[in-house]
Order: structure tokens, then C-alpha cells, then sequence
């Protein structure tokens, strides 16, 4: 499960013990356009994040000209490098320039400059089509689409996106009101958006763990027909108990 929470659900009504054994990833508001700094964002931040729950950011994007699409974008970074979240997403639901494009290109053009690696926005469906975004500038897209807005997945967005956001009336325990619920869609994993790698077991490998040594070849499988070993893992460590055992077992 993916969330996504602002100063709106107020720490003092949530227990982060039960929501952390819930949720997958967090995305926490940052501000609002420049002048509005969410007020419950550091503590959302640090307690998701001693939970070990992998935390991103969001702000909502209002700039008026480019050189203020880049302001935000310094502010953005400045409040969150802290807590080295693991995306950044520019919450895009209103037109607050004429070039929206432009706008939202020197925004993710500024962050990238302060060495930001993963940037992705948030499109608002309705205006999707007049926003005209650049979909190359971003790493994911998050699109909104209620459906019957029930909390449980009753649509799907027109637009093609990674992550879904279906209702902003979920329910989880451990919070008493309304949370913004979200699903994966597309391509990416979930690892993509919380930086947590999958290590891959390699077969080849596993095999090699219970293959001997060329020299003690023979003395091995002479061990297996006589029931000293099962046959695996020939190169890891006897214990005493083991090694007690196999005695045993030769003098018999």
C-alpha cells in the first residue's frame, strides 16, 4: 500500500506503529507552493522513516514565471534534503503560468541541477491534456482517478501512469479519518520508487554451494552413501554437535 499524507492528517491522530506495518511506501507534502511550508512534514517524515518505511516528498507547484518555477524548486529541495527521500514529486493541479510546460521543465530543471536523481509529477486527470507536460522530464507519472471514490479501486485513469491514486477516502487502521490511497500500475516495482534493491539468487550459484572441492570428490559421496552427510552445502562449517555426530557414525 501506498499513501500519500500532508499536515492534514495530524500526527496527534495517527499511531505510526500500526500505519508502518501497513503501508510500503509514504509520500509526504513538503509545501505548497513556496510560501506554505506543510506543518506536520519533518515529523510525518522522521517517523515513517524510524519505522523503516521508505518515505518520498511532494509539492504542489504555483509557480507564477520561470524564475519562480526555480525558486520553488530550491525550496522544495532545501526543506527535504534532509530526509533524502527517495522521489520527489511536483504535485501539478493548476495552471499557475501561461506555459505550463515550460514552468514545470525549469522546476524539474532546477532540481536536477541540485543533483536530485529521481523526479516524477503528479498530473491532475483533468487537466492532463492542458497542462501538456513533457512526460521525458520525469522518471514516473501518478495520475488521480476516484472512480466512486468508495476506498476501494473502482476506476482506472485515461492516461497511462505508474502510480494510481483511486480514492481520498481509504481507510487504514491506525488513522481514524480519510487517507489518499494508491496503487502500482505500468512497468516499474515497487523497489523503483523506495530504493530498496532485490537481490537476485542466482541458480548457478546455489548449484555451486553444493558441488565439492575436485579433491574430496570421491570422500564426499563416499559420506553420502554412508549417511555421514546429507550432501549439502560440503564447504560450510561443522559444528561440534555435527562433527560429534559423524564420529558416531564411523565407529559404528
Amino acid at each position: 500500500m501506498i499513501i500519500d499524507i500532508s499536515h492534514h492528517q495530524n500526527p496527534a491522530n495517527m499511531n505510526y506503529d500500526k500505519l508502518a506495518k501497513q503501508v510500503k511506501l509514504v509520500i509526504i507534502r513538503t509545501q505548497y507552493g513556496s510560501r506554505t511550508i506543510d506543518r506536520r512534514y519533518k515529523t510525518h517524515q522522521r517517523e515513517f522513516q524510524k519505522r523503516g518505511v521508505p518515505t518520498a516528498a511532494y509539492a504542489w507547484v504555483r509557480g507564477v514565471s520561470i524564475n519562480d518555477m526555480r525558486q520553488e524548486a530550491r525550496d522544495f529541495y532545501n526543506r527535504t534534503k534532509e530526509f533524502n527521500p527517495t522521489f520527489w514529486f511536483l504535485d501539478v493541479e493548476e495552471i499557475s503560468i501561461k506555459d505550463m510546460r515550460a514552468g514545470i521543465k525549469a522546476y524539474v530543471d532546477e532540481l536536477r541541477k541540485l543533483g536530485v536523481k529521481k523526479v516524477a509529477a503528479y498530473i491532475a486527470h483533468h487537466l492532463y491534456k492542458q497542462l501538456n507536460l513533457d512526460l521525458k522530464d520525469f522518471d514516473a507519472i501518478w495520475i488521480p482517478h476516484y472512480g466512486k471514490n468508495n476506498g476501494q479501486v473502482t476506476s482506472q485513469p485515461s492516461f497511462p501512469c505508474d502510480i494510481h491514486q483511486y480514492t481520498d477516502k481509504g481507510r487504514l487502521e491506525g488513522y481514524s479519518g480519510y487517507l489518499d490511497l494508491n496503487r502500482l500500475m505500468g512497468t516499474k516495482p515497487l523497489e523503483f520508487f523506495t530504493g530498496k534493491e532485490v537481490v537476485k539468487v542466482d541458480k548457478k550459484d546455489e548449484m555451486k554451494k553444493d558441488k565439492p572441492s575436485d579433491w574430496v570428490k570421491d570422500d564426499w559421496n563416499w559420506a553420502i552413501e554412508k549417511g555421514i552427510t546429507d550432501g549439502r552445502n560440503p564447504q560450510g562449517l561443522a559444528t561440534r554437535e555435527q562433527v560429534v555426530a559423524m564420529i558416531k557414525e564411523l565407529r559404528r
